[in-house]
């Protein structure tokens, strides 16, 4: 099974999200048979280069309730055992890591993604990191495993900018206009970040749907027959997020 997210390093509810989907994949007894790939998404695309303090971007954004809203959020956080320190969080274009994490995906894996993933989060909420600055960004990536020169020769240049860049088009294209928004097999979507139960009823529910859809094609096809490609029953899994959100 192939799980597609699609997030933004800067949007707390995708790091929320990020670990109670984790929780939930750790109780699916097959877990070794999915594969998560992180797809790049902006809340801000405009977002200048420049770092600027998430109090004060929050503040013009949403006024005094914003104080109310980071505090939401950083007890959900610290029950998924997250660390929030809006204090030192800094703000600006995500655009550069997103090419980072794509460099992971093309170079080392999904595997390595998702750790690299994690880690710009981690630093992004509780250390104060610019994810704007190459060598912040390497070093995050050397944390990981990645090779720290290779990393540092790829920031240099503007590859694969045009490829994130039409992943974030073909998102909107989807319809996906809200992150997390996590895409099961191309077919099923489940929006905001769920609480790692459902997530793990979703896992259940399209890994049962998807060997019914296998069996009904075989079936159909033949004793002799063996099907090309993966197959998948129609519709989309709409759960809708928590009322908090």
């Amino acid at each position: 099974m192939r799980v597609e997210i699609y997030s933004d390093i800067a949007c707390p509810w995708c790091y929320v999200g990020k670990a109670r989907f984790e929780r939930a994949l750790a109780a699916y007894p097959q877990a070794a048979s999915v594969e998560v790939v992180y797809r790049p998404f902006q809340l801000d695309p405009a977002a200048p280069q420049q770092p600027l303090g998430h109090r004060e971007v929050l503040a013009k954004k949403y006024g005094p309730q914003s104080v109310a809203m980071d505090e939401r959020i950083t007890a959900l956080g610290a029950a998924e055992g997250i660390t929030f320190d809006f204090d030192t969080v800094l703000e600006n274009n995500s655009l550069l890591a997103h090419r980072l994490l794509r460099f992971a995906l093309d170079t080392a894996g999904s595997a390595t993604q998702a750790r690299l993933k994690g880690r710009l989060m981690a630093a992004h909420f509780g250390e104060g990191m610019d994810i704007g600055d190459r060598g912040q960004l390497a070093d995050a990536a050397a944390a990981v495993g990645l090779d720290r020169d290779a990393v540092v020769a790829f920031l240099a240049t503007d590859e694969l900018a045009a490829e994130v860049r039409a992943d974030i088009d073909e998102a909107h294209e989807l319809g996906i206009s809200a992150v997390p928004t996590f895409v099961f097999e191309g077919q099923w979507a489940v929006q905001g970040g769920q609480e790692a139960s459902t997530f793990l009823r979703v896992l259940e529910q399209v890994a049962e749907q998807t060997a019914q859809a296998r069996g009904e094609e075989a079936a159909a096809a033949g004793p002799d027959a063996t099907p090309e490609g993966e197959a998948c029953a129609d519709g989309v899994c709409e759960v809708p997020p928590p009322s908090s959100r």
